[in-house]
């Protein structure tokens, strides 16, 4: 199989929407960083927004390098195009793969940045268990509660 000039050309929209949504996740991260510097200045003891700090800061760099090998492949990709163009389709094929590999590592990047926040998201309900432990709720049939102090 032979690599054409159309082939790298397709992963430009690809990568691009992904750089978009690591972009909108920083974004993201920088507004809750803002909110949660606000609430450390106010109690800098607690104990929940220490490790949201901690969380945050994982997080923040994890999103730095799946920018990183995303943009690494956006690059790959014009450096492959231009070898095709210029007919190095041997060093073409090579770049290519290279620039999949990075868009691999970006998302494999991505995956464990996804786990980090499911973290923090419970880290953030956490605190409000207790009361969720204690209400009755129509809704109980469908939601039903883990019953961790029955099983003890």
């Amino acid at each position: 199989m032979e690599l054409q000039l159309s082939t790298p050309a397709l992963l430009f929209s690809a990568i691009t929407l992904l750089m978009l949504a690591f972009t909108n996740r920083f974004l993201a991260i920088a507004t809750l960083i803002r909110g949660l510097h606000k609430n450390y200045l106010k109690e800098p003891d607690s104990a929940l927004i220490v490790d949201q700090i901690h969380n945050l800061r994982r997080r923040l760099t994890l999103i730095k390098n799946m920018q990183l090998f995303g943009v690494f492949s956006f690059l790959l990709c014009v450096i492959c195009m231009y070898l095709l163009f210029q007919g190095f389709t041997s060093a073409a094929n090579w770049v290519f793969v290279m620039s999949m590999a990075s868009l691999l590592i970006a998302l494999i990047i991505s995956l464990v940045e996804i786990q980090i926040s499911t973290k923090a998201l419970n880290l953030e309900l956490s605190d409000m268990e207790e009361i969720f432990e204690k209400r009755s709720s129509s809704l109980d049939v469908f939601f039903k509660k883990d019953n961790k102090k029955e099983d003890e």
